[in-house]
């Protein structure tokens, strides 16, 4: 392979990487609600099964939510003119 060119090398900076914390929990949360959600359909209770579902669509949307805003704020503005 050939070797990069010197003044290539700044379109290709090391970005720093960052995550937030609170992903991970979301995500657990997100899998559990699921679980017990489904646990709680095949046990016959479809009213708790319901409610346990569309509390699943909250956390999974607070999850993404949470991603999306990280990488926003610690990645480039396409936006900003540099």
């Amino acid at each position: 392979m050939g070797t990069a060119e010197p003044n290539l090398e700044k379109f290709f900076e090391e970005k720093k990487r960052v995550r937030n914390p609170l992903v991970p929990i979301g995500a657990l949360l997100t899998a559990g609600v699921l679980t017990a959600g489904l646990i709680s359909f095949k046990q016959g209770n479809s009213h708790l099964g319901q409610v346990l579902m569309r509390a699943r669509v909250v956390a999974q949307g607070a999850t993404v939510a949470l991603m999306v805003g990280t990488a926003y704020y610690y990645g480039d503005n396409p936006w900003r003119s540099t």
